[in-house]
């Protein structure tokens, strides 16, 4: 899950299921609980709490009704979610409640982009070690999911909870209005093999493009697409981070700016907490979405059931994995014991089906990537769109790019402090480079 510059990224990675928590309420956890404290008993009444951000698909309003079914097996606990839209946010208020030992929640999300950062030495020692406690099977998962999620020393503080395949989500109507093709394989031949060829198709929309609207929600977004889609992001391959040399950030740049530049994107702020980009998909405002698997998530909830059956999958330009996230239990938190299992029982492969078949979030489990339940699955959402077959082909061809623990925070000044200001404010290219260069500089300890 992402996405943000988390925006699941996941992916995330960045929100589609629950109301913005701002302040000190970006995580659960704070404050006193009325459940009895300590660690936990087989028959004692507490409460698990849970901190995530984006669309994890677990809730019982829009998801896969996962806490409910818990609860039912477990009538002695209770399961409360918060979630936040703003992934980089989640993640430094997560930072320091583990400096202070103080204030998470019983289970927190991780997403990809921060996992290299949350092994590190400097905070490996603050998670319960997962390969021990909680009963989860590491052979259940991707085997390079677990690695990521595994310390120096051995542990594993993450379980996967889904990946980020990439695909490109777009609106039928509004390409029909732009007289272009709505079938989706003649859709992804558009583009197909280079992200210069989704620019050029950008062109034919915008000259036929119905008042008001644009090619594509976003070039932050983008940047995050393209960068995806490289086998070299932001470290070398030895996992020291190398942004500044990366062909894979040099081209997701030089990319995103050529469509902020070119009146391509919608100008929108991809998770912003004024909800604008939501409300943008609810009112038709864009033709195209970056799609990691993760977003059919975010378009059912957030275009709404007005827009039901108008949006439709196609292949990406360049296949790619955008996000993806994991389950964490820090020590510091009141049930490690029950939360352990909760975690195992979220991310086992049974749920994981559970939270596909709802939200679209493809597995990181093995068995259940290569089940029929996924591979001929659709959603409703998105009509006869064969959901499970797209996203299971990219997801068989995704090879990871090494990652630091810097990532996530590079990636957002690349995309919040860069690429956004060329778009929204019309800043020079070359002096929004620098200006994340003195960010990075500014704010990262190598």
């Amino acid at each position: 899950m992402r996405t943000s510059s988390s925006r699941r990224g996941r992916r995330a990675a960045i929100a589609a299921v629950a109301a913005v928590v701002t302040g000190t309420a970006l995580l659960t956890g704070c404050g006193s609980d009325d459940d009895g404290g300590g660690k936990g008993g087989g028959t004692e009444k507490i409460t698990l709490r849970i901190g995530t951000f984006g669309s994890f698909g677990y809730d019982d309003k829009t998801g896969a009704k996962l806490y409910a079914e818990y609860e039912r097996l477990h009538p002695n606990i209770k399961i409360e979610e918060s979630n936040v839209s703003d992934g980089q946010k989640y993640w430094d208020t997560l930072k320091l409640r583990l400096a202070q030992n103080s204030g998470v929640a019983d289970i927190q999300a991780v997403e990809v982009g921060y996992i290299a950062e949350a092994t590190g030495p400097a905070m490996a020692n603050k998670w319960v070690d997962l390969g021990k406690e909680g009963g989860a099977r590491m052979d259940a998962f991707l085997d390079w999911k677990v690695k990521q999620a595994t310390t120096g020393d051995g542990k594993v503080i993450g379980l996967g909870t889904d990946i980020g395949p990439m695909a490109i989500c777009y609106n039928k109507d509004l390409f029909a209005k732009a007289k272009l093709p709505t079938e989706r394989e003649a859709v992804g031949r558009l583009w197909s093999g280079d992200w210069a060829k989704f620019l050029a198709t950008g062109e034919k929309y915008k000259a036929a493009a119905p008042a008001g609207t644009a090619f594509h929600d976003s070039a932050s977004g983008l940047f995050n697409a393209v960068v995806s889609s490289d086998p070299v992001q932001y470290a070398d391959a030895g996992g020291k981070l190398d942004w500044e040399n990366s062909p894979g950030v040099k081209n997701a740049w030089d990319t995103a700016v050529k469509a902020a530049r070119s009146g391509l994107t919608a100008k929108l702020r991809q998770f912003d907490e004024k909800g604008t980009w939501n409300a943008a998909f609810k009112n038709s405002k864009f033709a195209t979405v970056a799609c990691p698997s993760w977003m059919t998530g975010i378009i059912k909830d957030q275009a709404g059931p007005a827009n039901q059956g108008k949006w439709d999958i196609a292949a990406p330009p360049v296949a790619g994995n955008w996000g993806g996230s994991f389950l964490a239990v820090p020590k510091a938190g009141k049930h490690t014991k029950e939360a352990a299992e909760l975690a195992a029982w979220l991310t086992a492969p049974a749920q994981h089906a559970k939270v596909f078949a709802v939200n679209g979030n493809i597995p990181s489990s093995k068995d259940t990537l290569t089940s029929s339940a996924v591979q001929e699955a659709k959603l409703p959402y998105f009509g006869d769109t064969p959901v499970g077959k797209i996203f299971s082909s990219a997801a068989s061809g995704i090879t990871p790019a090494s990652i630091s623990r810097y990532d996530g925070q590079v990636k957002t000044f690349l995309t919040d402090n860069g690429i956004l200001d060329i778009e929204q404010r019309g800043t020079d290219p070359a002096k929004a480079w620098e200006n994340v260069k003195k960010l990075v500089d500014d704010k990262i300890d190598q």
